[in-house]
């Protein structure tokens, strides 16, 4: 079993990130957080690279969200407005890179790995992949103001409500009829299709790239409201802690939620 890392390569002008902890779904661990986020940030300091593709290993998923043995340890709300926090700040360097960005989602995007497919600025998928955020059903935590207003302004607000107050898991056909997919490929056409759009991407003026990006990041993400009052509530109550311990046990009974 391999440690769970982040790889990062760069070949010609395109930059490649990649998950890696197959065994787990590719879910990421504190480390794999801080990793992306380093990965990132090299991404947007190279004058060479003009696109930046993220792709799971293995196969099955892209990101199956967060390492949920982590949160064993937290005792408080404060535990989870700190959590939410990092997410925040590994996030945003994604959405700071100032070049064409591009998911390839083969299996789950779910939780973090939702997030991060919003982030980019385009999706190509496997006809199997499936996208969700179903923490209502699961852990009962919540999500930050940065991380609703990049998934609901990527998805649409309509289809993050049934992932996130339904538990939906949506499929990559229904997705692609969205918009939020620009293409589904079957898995033997997938690398070629992923190749065409950075070979195209790459060809666009790079100071018009990063003016359009940048102008996009501040009108959908900038002065967003505070909500460490509602983080703390959440992540602090008794419904957390139950389903943190129901995932962790692997039960796939919903827990009863008491609302405290």
């Amino acid at each position: 079993m391999s440690e769970p890392r982040i790889h990062f390569d760069k070949v010609g002008s395109v930059a490649h990130i990649r998950f890696d902890n197959p065994q787990a779904f590719n879910a990421l661990t504190s480390q794999m957080w801080l990793d992306m986020r380093d990965a990132a940030r090299a991404a947007a300091a190279d004058p060479d690279i003009r696109v930046v593709t993220f792709r799971g290993v293995g196969g099955k998923a892209f990101v199956s969200g967060t390492d949920i043995t982590g949160f064993t340890k937290f005792t408080s709300g404060a535990d989870g407005i700190a959590y939410e926090s990092r997410i925040d700040d590994c996030m945003r360097a994604l959405d700071e890179i100032p070049v064409t960005t591009i998911a390839v989602i083969d299996g789950w995007a779910v939780g973090g790995g939702l997030n991060i497919a919003a982030a980019c600025d385009f999706r190509i998928a496997t006809p199997d992949a499936r996208f969700g955020s179903p923490i209502g059903r699961t852990l009962g935590n919540c999500l930050s103001p940065l991380t609703l207003a990049r998934i609901g302004g990527a998805i649409g607000v309509s289809i993050a409500k049934r992932m996130v107050l339904l538990g939906e898991i949506i499929h990559a056909p229904e997705l692609l009829a969205t918009g939020f997919l620009l293409k589904v490929a079957e898995r033997d056409a997938l690398d070629g299709e992923v190749e065409a759009v950075c070979a195209r991407a790459a060809e666009n003026a790079p100071l018009t790239t990063r003016a359009v990006k940048e102008m996009l990041r501040r009108m959908s993400l900038d002065d967003l409201p505070e909500a460490d009052e509602i983080v703390s509530e959440v992540y602090g109550s008794d419904d957390f802690r139950r389903g943190v311990e129901a995932f962790v046990a692997r039960t796939k009974i919903v827990p009863e939620w008491s609302g405290r």
